[in-house]
């Protein structure tokens, strides 16, 4: 068996690419059914965020289990094999470890540090377990995975002060106002007429960032008003104008600056809409969503000024070098607990042996116990009885310990293969696989 993770993220392929891979809520559970029904596929689980798409499985044989992983991000994503294929990354055993710790921890992530993906990899968990796709082997990495992010957070400084992708679409929105002012620095927002589309966990970011950035009054349109009013009550210092997303026309006819943020499959903003409406000022249009919220085609009218999360590594990089720093030694805690884990791994190469040795002396103890109990007579209570079977097996348990911590104690492989290979010829035990 082997651990694989097969995907793409920010670092291998741009937004329009990512965002054809992007899994919905809604089609998660058919997704699960697919991958489980591949032959070589054991254990599975998915990883789907605005910056990645990583299927992790563990398979049968390696090189069929990758091309099944790849053949469904194929069928899933409707490109060609040359326009998926090149963004792709594989990653197996150690490396598959290595990597699922480190996205975990917010190493691999666009935002050095960023704290958003450690939920989401306890989502991966979360569907994973209810879609009954993990086993024993995946549901301990991805656990233990979840609680090395944690780790990360706790014991180093690379949470410290982390952005998010909301707050970096913040500082980008205030760097580029800067910029159109001639000024290499951030602007305060307090001028900037704002509106924030989508009123999910994003946008209440968004709108955190950007009340400490001197926005004082914005709109916010959604899908659903009760979700969009719920979400203002928490900013009670923010004028929050509420709208449904069918105000849209007259919200950005209105507004200077524009964050999208919707679960929306196609893009709600196109040029098409943008000519249709009477739009007398500069629009800054700054989309987070994956799938994208802002077609590209908006890029080539005047006056409007569109980025998306592409866009962010301009004010990620600003920043990035001192985060390196912190991140060294969250880099040597992952690494430890990659070796933890690789060392359990490994030391389940014992288990069959030790299920085996254990089976052949729990025979020998009942038989013998039997013969002993049937000797005693009836004048054996059931109480003395109860008592000399936990005598035998108490025995037969502290026999057993120091052998079977030697075998799944961390060592090379083969000194663990040659100790197993001395207890089955000693005990004369056959394997489970054998005919």
């Amino acid at each position: 068996m082997n651990i694989a993770v097969v995907g793409l993220s920010h670092r291998t392929a741009p937004v329009e690419v990512r965002e054809k891979l992007s899994i919905s809520d809604e089609y998660i559970h058919e997704s699960f059914n697919e991958l489980k029904s591949k032959d070589s596929i054991i254990e599975v689980s998915i990883l789907s965020t605005c910056n990645r798409l990583e299927i992790y499985a563990l398979v049968k044989d390696l090189e069929p289990g990758i091309q099944q992983i790849k053949e469904f991000l194929l069928n899933h994503s409707k490109l060609q094999t040359e326009e998926l294929y090149p963004h792709l990354f594989v990653n197996n055993q150690s490396d598959a470890v290595t990597h699922v710790m480190r996205v975990s921890g917010g190493l691999d992530s666009l935002v050095l540090g960023e704290g958003q993906i450690l939920s989401q990899v306890k989502k991966m968990v979360r569907l994973g377990q209810e879609n009954q796709a993990l086993g024993p082997i995946l549901n301990r990495l991805l656990t233990q995975a979840v609680s090395t992010g944690k780790r990360v957070r706790s014991e180093t400084n690379l949470g410290t002060g982390a952005v998010s992708i909301s707050s970096a679409a913040v500082e980008l929105a205030q760097l580029k106002l800067g910029q159109s002012k001639g000024i290499d620095s951030l602007m305060t927002l307090e001028s900037e007429r704002v509106a924030v589309i989508g009123a999910g966990r994003m946008s209440r970011l968004l709108i955190q960032h950007l009340q400490s950035k001197g926005c004082s009054s914005l709109t916010l349109l959604n899908r659903t008003l009760p979700r969009a009013i719920n979400l203002s009550k928490d900013f009670p210092e923010l004028s929050i104008k509420c709208g449904l997303l069918e105000e849209l026309d007259n919200c950005l006819e209105t507004s200077s600056l524009v964050f999208t943020s919707t679960s929306t499959e196609e893009p709600i903003i196109n040029s098409d809409l943008l000519n249709s409406i009477q739009r007398k000022n500069f629009l800054r249009l700054i989309d987070i969503g994956v799938p994208r919220n802002i077609d590209s085609d908006v890029q080539k009218i005047s006056n409007v000024d569109s980025h998306d999360v592409d866009d962010l590594q301009e004010v990620v990089s600003r920043n990035q070098e001192a985060r390196q720093k912190l991140a060294l030694e969250a880099e040597k805690l992952i690494a430890q607990e990659g070796k933890m884990f690789l060392e359990w791994w490994d030391s389940l190469e014992a288990v069959p042996t030790i299920n085996l040795l254990r089976s052949n002396l729990e025979t020998i103890r009942k038989e013998e116990l039997q013969k002993a109990l049937s000797r005693m007579g009836p004048d054996f209570s059931a109480r003395e009885r109860k008592v000399v079977e936990a005598l035998t097996k108490g025995i037969i348990n502290k026999i057993l310990h120091t052998p079977v911590t030697k075998l799944r104690s961390p060592q090379p492989s083969s000194t663990r293969r040659q100790a197993l290979n001395i207890v089955e010829e000693l005990f004369d035990l056959t394997p489970l696989d054998s005919d």
